[in-house]
């Protein structure tokens, strides 16, 4: 069975070039559409604009971290049933805990697979 995820908006947000790089090349190949964003505000102005259907968003980055931009994109009405996937690099209780409290749906380790990132699609993009 192949995936199909054409016609899929995926954003990540992550401040490492190289994991916006990785993930974008992995996920264009099974047909989405990426929208990256540097931090959280650059991500805020984007979600906005492009709509997307799942959001990647690295934890630890500068000036609006990854909590506070789950926050605020699950506290806006128009967004709120996104589902948002943290991307850390620490594998901590108390980060998928506090990812929880902010309305994560799932939480990804860094560096993640192809698997682990296409796992997460099928599980929320339907």
């Amino acid at each position: 069975m192949t995936d199909n995820f054409e016609n899929l908006k995926v954003m990540v947000v992550d401040d490492s070039k190289t994991i916006r790089r990785t993930a974008e090349t992995l996920l264009k190949k099974v047909g989405c559409t990426v929208i990256t964003a540097v931090d959280g505000f650059d991500a805020l102005a984007k979600i906005a604009d492009n709509h997307p259907n799942i959001i990647f968003v690295d934890i630890m980055m500068p000036r609006l971290d990854g909590y506070q931009t789950c926050a605020l994109i699950k506290n806006n009405s128009n967004f709120k049933d996104t589902p948002v996937i943290m991307l850390s690099s620490k594998d901590g209780i108390f980060d998928k805990a506090k990812g929880r409290i902010v309305g994560s749906d799932q939480y990804l380790t860094k560096p993640f697979s192809k698997d682990e990132l296409l796992g997460a699609l099928r599980q929320y993009v339907k």
